[in-house]
Order: C-alpha cells, then sequence, then structure tokens
C-alpha cells in the first residue's frame, strides 16, 4: 500500500467515524504505529486533519462537512456546558440571533423562559424547539434549507438578517484559529454567518475545544469582532490567553 493509499484510507475512517486511533489504524494498515504518526503529521499539514494524543479527528472542509444529527452525539456534556455558561451572557439583551449548528441550539434551550425575547435564527430545529414557549417570539430566516443541518442559506437568508439590528448573536464556527478568524466550509452559510455578526450589537461564539486551530474553506470574521468565546477547559489556559490577547473575552467551563 502507497502513502497516498494509506493516506485516502485515514481521511476516510476519521470522517466516518469521527476520529482514528494510531494504533488500530497501525494494525488495520498493516504498519508500524509510526508510520501512522508520519502519515497523520503529513495529513495535517495539508489541513485534513487534527492530531490528538494517540490519534487524530477529521477537519471540516469544502468536501466535507459533518450532520447535525453526528453533532448531537459529539462531545455532548461540553456542549451542554458551554450552552448553560453561553445563555447567561445575555444580559439585558431583548432580541437575539442563534447560528444553525448544535451548540448554538443547546444555547437556545439554556435561554430563559421566564422573560420576552425575540430570537432570530437560521436553523429549523432551534425555531421548532424555542415556539413552544409563549413568551418567545421566535423569526425563522427563510431560505433554502441545507439537509445536512437544516439550517437556511442564501440571498433570501441574508436580505431579512440586513433588515435586523439585533442586540447579541450566538455564533458558532467549523473551525477558529488567530491566523485565520471563524471559518466554515460553506460560502452560503459563510455569508449567513457574517450578515448576522453585521446585524448584531454583540457576538459570542461558542464552540468546544476541537474547533480551535482548525481552519475550513470560507472565512466569515475575525477574531476581534467577537466580544466573547466560550469553550471549555479542555482548551489550554495558554491558548485561551492568546485568543484573549486579540480581542474577546474567553470563558472556560
Amino acid at each position: 500500500m502507497t502513502a497516498e493509499e494509506r493516506h485516502r484510507q485515514i481521511v476516510e475512517a476519521a470522517r466516518r467515524s469521527g476520529s482514528v486511533d494510531v494504533t488500530e489504524l497501525a494494525v488495520a494498515l498493516g504498519v508500524a504505529k509510526e508510520t501512522v504518526r508520519r502519515d497523520l503529521r503529513a495529513l495535517e499539514d495539508h489541513g485534513l486533519i487534527r492530531r490528538t494524543h494517540g490519534g487524530a479527528y477529521p477537519v471540516e472542509s469544502a468536501g466535507f462537512e459533518t450532520t447535525l444529527s453526528f453533532r448531537a452525539t459529539s462531545h455532548v456534556p461540553e456542549k451542554r456546558r458551554i450552552a448553560a455558561a453561553a445563555a447567561e451572557l445575555l444580559g439585558d439583551a431583548e432580541t437575539v440571533f442563534v447560528d444553525e449548528g448544535f451548540t448554538p441550539q443547546l444555547v437556545a434551550e439554556a435561554l430563559p423562559v421566564d422573560r420576552p425575547l425575540t430570537v432570530v435564527t437560521a436553523s429549523l430545529p432551534t425555531a421548532g424547539l424555542l415556539a413552544e414557549n409563549s413568551s418567545t417570539t421566535v423569526l425563522l430566516l427563510g431560505g433554502r434549507v441545507r439537509p445536512g443541518t437544516l439550517g437556511t442559506v442564501d440571498h433570501w437568508t441574508t436580505k431579512m438578517l440586513a433588515g435586523f439590528v439585533v442586540d447579541l448573536a450566538y455564533i458558532g464556527a467549523n473551525g477558529i484559529s488567530r491566523d485565520h478568524g471563524l471559518t466554515t466550509p460553506d460560502p452560503a452559510v459563510s455569508d449567513v454567518k457574517a450578515q448576522a455578526i453585521r446585524a448584531s450589537r454583540r457576538t459570542v461564539f461558542v464552540g468546544v475545544h476541537t474547533k480551535f486551530g482548525a481552519a475550513s474553506f470560507c472565512r466569515f470574521a475575525d477574531i476581534g469582532v467577537l466580544e466573547t468565546i466560550v469553550t471549555s477547559t479542555q482548551l489550554p489556559s495558554s491558548e485561551a490567553h492568546r485568543y484573549s490577547l486579540l480581542g474577546p473575552q474567553v470563558i472556560r467551563v
């Protein structure tokens, strides 16, 4: 088996399972662990995977993006802690944008139900969830529905957003890095996220530690536009400090 063939199989396995293990790959590919580690370093250099201790996980890109259902099974306790902490940042906001994606959806679940709130969202699941609360007014942005995430996109969505001034936006991303800012694989999604940030007075990024250092295809914002980053303690404090130097407060929970 050539190195190219091993690389292809490693990437396919990571995308299929969500992560790969060095020992398991060595057995499956019939090579030494050090060969697998070299393969992982090469794939990380090409932006296809991110290495972890003993393995790796795939980086979302123009050719690969996880579905909402997959995200609902990955790092769920971490995402719930992040969502609860992010919801506490609501303050006196009366209008809120909630991004598509599983972690923003959990933020929506954690928002207070005992006060009037208007929520603008591009997420069908989030709209359905919040519509059950009589004190919350839900504005679902129209547009083409993406099958993997059930989020709306394209010019219909961004045109509606351009007509709003929102107090607070909860934004997710497929990657966040100090070099490339906030990124996502799909240009249509990138446009919606960028417009939501432009329409909002305050922007809070919510994301698990695996998002950090990763860069996807479309850049939609710089780190400096964020008021706050909410992530978990699995992001090292030294790295959190480096992000805080770019402007936002960084909260690790």
